[in-house]
């Protein structure tokens, strides 16, 4: 079992340093959800089938660890509110040991 760290801004503006399991095929959207950086409802909407935009995060550092965006997670950006050109969709950054150090913020929400 490992565990990486994450720096994560919330919607506040409070930077959280957090532990996130690379063993359990978490998603940083889940991450978000269980450390409860955001208002229940306001996060994972769609439950992480990348149709919301509800858990998009800027990517602050560490973007180059990163997988290439899918065609899907693209089209809900396009579509999405307050989209930056470090946005990225938190369902759809999987947790893994590449990860350590990764910092975001999380977007606001409409």
């Amino acid at each position: 079992m490992s565990d990486i760290s994450i720096k994560i801004t919330d919607r506040e503006g409070v930077t959280h340093e957090v532990l996130a399991p690379t063993d359990m095929s978490m998603n940083l959207m889940e991450v978000l959800r269980s450390y409860e950086l955001a208002e229940e409802g306001t996060i994972g909407v769609c439950g992480g089938m990348a149709m919301c935009a509800s858990c998009q995060c800027y990517i602050v550092e560490g973007a180059e660890k990163l997988a290439e965006k899918s065609d899907e997670e693209d089209a809900m950006l396009a579509e999405a509110w307050h989209v930056k050109d470090n946005s990225r969709l938190g369902c759809q950054i999987h947790i893994t040991e590449e990860l350590e150090g990764l910092e975001v913020e999380i977007a606001p929400y409409p």
